[in-house]
């Protein structure tokens, strides 16, 4: 890699990895393996710098997270770490409204099975289509349909009192 293609991957990390991030944890439902994720497709996305510096490298990344995190949750069963303590805290009322709102459904969607968690954040966050999120995690629509279904009826039992939007196709 010359001079020129690291200046413009330094560049291209510094201003997308925010943005990254946030989808990683939305994936992930934890700070840390939030990072892991995105260092990991990170590291698969360098070595193909050069190819992918003209067409959408942050396209290119965001697919390789996206199916890093299949790979994960795929390989849950086997998973070494264990976790010793809790790590949430207790959520205090807030007078805004919506910020209980937004932790009541973060704890939701840890709640949910990682399948189901990516589903939702490929649809409804990364505003992917259902063809779209299909191809993204190497499935059929209908399984994105069902998977999609799935979860919202869970979300919707997991968080009675908050009306949820309607699934949209």
């Amino acid at each position: 890699m010359d001079e020129d293609d690291r200046a413009r991957l330094a560049e291209f990390v510094t201003s997308r990895t925010p943005a990254l991030m946030r989808v990683a944890y939305l994936l992930t439902g934890d700070r840390h393996a939030a990072e892991d994720l995105f260092q990991s497709a990170l590291a698969k996305t360098i070595p193909r710098w050069r190819a992918l510096r003209h067409t959408d490298p942050e396209g290119y990344l965001r697919t390789v997270m996206y199916r890093e995190q299949v790979s994960w949750w795929r390989r849950l069963g086997r998973r070494r770490e264990t976790a010793l303590t809790a790590a949430d805290e207790a959520v205090q009322p807030d007078t805004s409204g919506g910020t209980d709102v937004r932790l009541a459904m973060r704890a939701a969607l840890r709640l949910l099975p990682p399948a189901q968690r990516t589903v939702l954040v490929l649809r409804y966050y990364e505003d992917l289509t259902e063809t779209q999120v299909a191809e993204a995690l190497g499935c059929t629509v209908g399984t994105v349909r069902s998977r999609t279904h799935r979860a919202v009826a869970r979300l919707r039992q997991l968080m009675p009192d908050v009306e949820l939007l309607e699934v949209r196709r």
